[in-house]
């Protein structure tokens, strides 16, 4: 193979990699996914791709030592609770801890970056009510056993009032919500009877969700 050869075959290897890698620029360094993850991540989330590469630049500079600019090779790499929870985003909200536990893989509260999109996706403002309902129960689900049941309640109310309530106020409330609620009468909210309860309270889900 001749030199004028040589100079081609690498030209167009070096076109074939520019149309199959997609960059976002942050600083000297580049983010890097292949179309093909990116066509997944669009697929899969109600993002674009440059909302995508936006989210990898923010789960980047929480732990720039830790996460590679480079995801090519989709690397095996989690980040601590308390790195997500400190956000701007997320440190304000009541359930920060119950968000981030709810979308992570092992439920301890440890995201990789697919766990990262999925819940900024989840809590976006293109995602559908019903999707959005699926995660606010399992948020609300504190002892994970699929069902909302009174000290679930007593949570969730708690952290909503900033414990301004007492707990006879609570308890109260509690109460009347699975008296009005409970379909089945079973003492406890099962997934159908918290859709039921929030479809008559069309704002409630109006406030679940986050700008990134």
């Amino acid at each position: 193979m001749n030199l004028r050869q040589q100079l081609k075959r690498l030209n167009e290897s070096i076109e074939y990699t520019s149309r199959k890698n997609s960059s976002f620029k942050m600083g000297n360094k580049q983010t890097i996914f292949t179309d093909e993850q990116l066509d997944a991540y669009q697929d899969c989330t109600f993002f674009t791709r440059k909302e995508i590469l936006r989210l990898h630049g923010r789960y980047h500079e929480m732990a720039p030592n830790v996460v590679p600019m480079d995801y090519t090779k989709d690397p095996d790499v989690k980040l601590p609770m308390q790195l997500i929870i400190n956000m701007p985003e997320l440190k304000e909200n009541p359930f920060k801890e119950r968000i981030v536990e709810s979308f992570s893989e092992d439920g301890e509260g440890s995201l990789s970056f697919n766990d990262f999109v999925d819940m900024f996706s989840v809590l976006s403002e293109m995602a559908p009510r019903e999707l959005k309902a699926i995660y606010a129960f399992k948020i609300y689900d504190f002892n994970t056993d699929n069902f909302i049941c009174k000290s679930d309640l007593e949570k969730t109310l708690n952290k909503l009032t900033r414990e301004e309530l007492t707990a006879e106020e609570i308890t109260l409330v509690c109460e009347k919500v699975i008296e009005e609620a409970d379909m089945d009468g079973d003492g406890k909210l099962g997934f159908a009877d918290f859709e039921n309860m929030i479809s008559k309270a069309p704002d409630f889900l109006s406030t679940f969700h986050i700008r990134i």
